[in-house]
């Protein structure tokens, strides 16, 4: 693969970090912290964006960061399974900016500055896990994340906000540690050589048992942020945190960095041939289905909308988790594909749920009879994210989910397409009845006549993303070359693997 050396990686990286910077210097002057949010998400995304044309031509973009100390190297390389997870989170920060002003304000939340400030800072780290080369860059960024994350899930300073920001820091920690030893157990074992590779670079003469219990340690440390169960509770409990910190931990950044770890753990560290050779894909591909189920199950039982969409994502997770396990060609591009699709349903559902929330008070879904006539172009929004997520045609779900069933009977696995076949009806089961209360009964939800949503703020950016969730079903490659490079991602697995 051809490489482009360019300060562009980095610049995505730090143009977040300094508006953090920024931000705090300007905490009294809300307008102008704010407008370094707005303009710090759109310079990322053109830095992101314009490294595209690049990777769609099969070229890498490189750029190396100064060493830690004699022979701990830290480098970037943009690769396509990177630029995928990057050009999604830095598209879908844009809208989160607008959206949190208008939530942050009309729901007069406190320490605002500090929460654009961890948000940039959250946005930095992401960028850093998507485009690190090798591991020792991947756990910085990563474990960067995991901590600033926590001091927004505790945001509001609420005893029930520090419980549960306690159990994520647990769970965080417990994760960051497993991977800690698997990196320097990893880079023991390569003896420092521990870039990624597609098609991966574990040599099978290491040894079965210390494969797959290298393995296991590396399934901890990012099982815990994809949610995979049993390492899931503290997802639902992180609900307390302000509904902009809910979409970037389902849909942007904290959870799709998980299950973007496992697209490096299988694709680019361990790789296909060995995963088939020690008979370990079986068994995350079985976690994951069980996990799709379960969740699926559980989420069915929550009245609170956030927790609903909660669990949720825990097993639309594990679609990509299991997607990335079947190693064929069509299950690596649904599930590559659907860390895009997902994000755009996802929180177009969460920016749903705000807005509600801060316009009505209401947090429940028995609350919502009538809400419809009420908040038209929110739960229309809904709606569009709901049958998204159950995989109607015409949806960006039904593309992804379409691919991922296809990848199970290629690869000679018709369980697994019963196990989506189940999942479908049972995301209609728990996310249809949201709008069938909203639309089609009478309640007090209702209020007065006619139209009276949220801020334009927030319904512009929950129209936004509902388009998208529509316009990636009928076009997938329609908005910037998502699809291929999916494509490009899943494909440089495929071939490196190659025996």
């Amino acid at each position: 693969m051809d490489a482009v050396l360019s300060l562009r990686p980095l610049l995505a990286i730090l143009v977040s970090l300094g508006a953090a910077v920024l931000i705090i210097a300007c905490g009294r002057r809300p307008n102008l912290r704010e407008g370094w949010t707005l303009l710090a998400s759109l310079l990322k995304f053109g830095l992101v964006a314009s490294m595209v044309p690049w990777v769609l031509q099969g070229r890498s973009v490189e750029w190396a960061l100064p060493a830690l100390a004699p022979g701990v190297a830290l480098a970037l390389r943009v690769d396509a399974a990177g630029l995928l997870f990057a050009l999604s989170a830095s598209f879908l920060w844009i809208l989160t900016s607008f959206y949190s002003i208008g939530y942050m304000r009309g729901a007069h939340e406190r320490h605002q500055t500090r929460f654009f400030a961890l948000l940039a800072l959250c946005l930095s780290a992401t960028m850093g896990i998507a485009f690190a080369a090798n591991l020792l860059t991947f756990f910085l960024f990563y474990e960067i994340l995991s901590f600033a994350t926590y001091f927004l899930v505790v945001h509001k300073g609420t005893a029930k906000a520090i419980s549960s920001g306690r159990k994520y820091l647990a769970f965080a920690l417990l994760g960051g540690l497993s991977l800690l030893v698997a990196v320097v157990w990893t880079a023991v074992l390569q003896q420092g050589a521990i870039d990624f590779r597609p098609g991966g670079f574990l040599d099978a003469a290491i040894g079965r048992g210390t494969l797959q219990a290298l393995f296991a340690l590396f399934a901890l440390g990012f099982g815990v942020k994809a949610g995979v169960m049993p390492l899931h509770s503290w997802l639902p409990a992180a609900m307390v945190a302000p509904t902009p910190v809910s979409a970037l931990l389902h849909a942007v950044a904290v959870v799709k960095a998980g299950v973007f770890g496992f697209v490096r753990l299988i694709g680019f560290i361990f790789g296909p041939e060995l995963l088939h050779q020690t008979g370990l894909f079986i068994i995350l591909a079985w976690t994951a289905g069980a996990t799709i189920v379960l969740a699926s199950l559980l989420a069915m039982r929550q009245d609170d909308l956030k927790a609903r969409l909660a669990y949720s994502t825990v097993g639309h997770l594990s679609y990509i988790v299991l997607a990335t396990a079947l190693l064929t060609p069509t299950a690596l591009l649904g599930g590559a594909f659907h860390i895009v699709t997902h994000a755009a349903m996802k929180i177009t559902l969460f920016f749903c749920a705000g807005a509600i929330y801060v316009h009505t008070g209401l947090t429940r879904v028995s609350q919502l009879d009538g809400l419809g006539r009420r908040m038209p172009v929110t739960m229309g929004a809904f709606a569009i994210g709901a049958i998204g997520l159950a995989g109607i045609p015409g949806t960006a779900g039904f593309v992804s989910k379409l691919l991922i069933a296809r990848g199970t009977l290629e690869a000679g696995q018709p369980v697994f397409l019963g196990i989506l076949l189940l999942s479908g009806l049972l995301n209609a089961g728990y996310l249809f009845p949201v709008v069938t209360r909203a639309f089609f009964r009478d309640g007090p939800a209702a209020g007065g006549k006619g139209c009276d949503e949220a801020s334009w703020l927030m319904v512009g950016a929950l129209v936004v993303t509902g388009g998208l969730s529509l316009l990636l079903g009928l076009y997938p490659d329609g908005l910037f070359h998502f699809f291929s490079v999916a494509g490009r991602a899943a494909g440089a697995i495929v071939a490196g693997g190659a025996p």
